[in-house]
C-alpha cells in the first residue's frame, strides 16, 4: 500500500502532491495550483496556473484582475485532470459559490481535501458531495463540542422578529462580502422578506456575479440615501468592518447585527459591540465534521486548520488513525 505522504504532504507553501507537481490551495505563489474556493486565504493571486471551478476563477478574476494567474484551466464538478498519472476531480463542499472539495487519486489511493465546508443546505450553492476515501483531509475551523449550529431559519426569524419589535431602527446585518452576504440575502428572501434590501458598496460586485451565476438575490439598492429615516425598518447588508464605521451612522438607531459561527461565543459579540448575533456560519459545527468522518470511514483523517486537538481526542475514542497538519496561512471564519 502507497504511504499517503507519497502522494499529499505538507510544505510551507500548502499541501503538496509531489507525483503530479502541485499544490492544493497554497498561501504563495506556485507554479501549479489548485484552488478550492474564492476566499482569500484559499485562493490567491500570482500563480502559473490555477485550477478551480468556473465559478471561483470567475470570483478570483473580480477581486484580483483577469491576470490573476499565468493561465486558468476550469474543471467543473465530476471532470477530472490528470497529470503524471495523478487524476484530480473537483465535488461540491456546500461552502460558497464555486467550492469544491479536490479529489486526488494516484496508484489506487484516493485523498480528498476538504477545503472549507458545511453539511446544510445553502441556497447559493450545491450541497457537499461525500467521496469515499481511503484519507480525508478535513478543515476544523469549529472543532470545538461547544460548537452546535442552529438552524439557519431559526436565526434568520429572530432577525425578522427584531424588525417586528423595533420598526423605527434600521437592522445592519454584517456579512462577509464572499458567500456569507448572499446566503443571508437569499435567506430571507425565502423567509418571505420581499422588500428592497440595501447593501454596502463593498458587496455590489460579488452581488452581480452571484445574479450572474443564476443566483437569485432579489431587489437590492445602495445604501446611500442622505435621509436618515429612509432605512427605518430596512436591512442593510454590509461586511463585518463597516458596523464600527462612520458609514453606519447615516442610519437611525441601527440594530448591529452580525451573521458569523463565533457569535456562538457571546464574549466575541460583545467584543464587538454585536447586538444581535445570528449564529450562521459557512463551516461545517462539530456535529457536522464528526459525522462526515462517520459517513466516509476514511482510513486516516487529516485535519489542516482549525481547533485540531479535540477532533484528534475524538479520532482517537473512535478508532480513527488521525493526524494534525497544522498548516499556517489560513483564517477562521470571523477574521476571513
Amino acid at each position: 500500500m502507497i504511504r499517503p505522504e507519497t502522494l499529499l504532504r505538507p510544505r510551507p507553501e500548502g499541501l503538496y502532491c509531489a507525483p503530479g507537481d502541485f499544490f492544493v490551495d497554497p498561501v504563495v505563489p506556485v507554479a501549479r495550483a489548485v484552488v478550492t474556493h474564492g476566499h482569500a486565504d484559499h485562493a490567491r493571486a500570482g500563480h502559473g496556473t490555477v485550477i478551480a471551478t468556473p465559478q471561483t476563477l470567475a470570483i478570483m478574476a473580480e477581486r484580483y484582475g483577469e491576470d490573476f494567474a499565468g493561465s486558468q484551466q476550469p474543471l467543473a464538478y465530476g471532470e477530472s485532470v490528470s497529470r503524471d498519472g495523478v487524476e484530480v476531480t473537483l465535488v461540491p463542499a456546500g461552502h460558497v459559490l464555486g467550492s469544491a472539495q479536490a479529489v486526488v487519486r494516484w496508484k489506487g489511493l484516493t485523498m480528498v481535501v476538504s477545503g472549507d465546508y458545511k453539511r446544510r443546505r445553502d441556497p447559493t450553492c450545491p450541497p457537499f458531495e461525500p467521496v469515499a476515501c481511503d484519507v480525508f483531509i478535513s478543515e476544523a475551523t469549529f472543532g470545538l463540542p461547544v460548537f452546535r449550529h442552529p438552524d439557519d431559519r431559526h436565526e434568520i426569524a429572530r432577525l425578522l422578529r427584531s424588525i417586528e419589535q423595533f420598526p423605527q431602527r434600521a437592522h445592519m446585518v454584517g456579512a462577509y462580502a464572499l458567500g456569507k452576504a448572499q446566503r443571508i440575502i437569499a435567506l430571507l428572501r425565502e423567509a418571505g422578506w420581499d422588500r428592497t434590501i440595501y447593501v454596502h458598496g463593498a458587496l455590489e460586485r460579488l452581488n452581480g456575479l452571484y445574479e450572474a451565476q443564476g443566483i437569485g438575490l432579489g431587489p437590492l439598492a445602495p445604501a446611500t440615501s442622505e435621509a436618515r429615516g429612509d432605512f427605518a425598518g430596512q436591512i442593510i447588508v454590509a461586511p463585518p468592518s463597516a458596523l464600527a464605521d462612520r458609514w453606519s451612522r447615516r442610519f437611525p438607531d441601527p440594530v448591529a447585527a452580525f451573521a458569523s459561527g463565533w457569535m456562538q461565543v457571546r464574549a466575541r459579540a460583545r467584543q464587538r459591540g454585536v447586538e444581535l448575533p445570528l449564529v450562521i456560519s459557512d463551516h461545517a459545527d462539530w456535529d457536522e465534521l464528526t459525522a462526515t468522518v462517520d459517513e466516509l470511514a476514511p482510513g486516516e483523517l487529516w485535519i489542516t486548520h482549525g481547533r485540531e486537538e479535540a477532533l484528534l481526542r475524538w479520532a482517537e475514542l473512535h478508532g480513527v488513525k488521525a493526524r494534525a497538519l497544522a498548516l499556517v496561512g489560513y483564517e477562521d471564519e470571523a477574521e476571513d
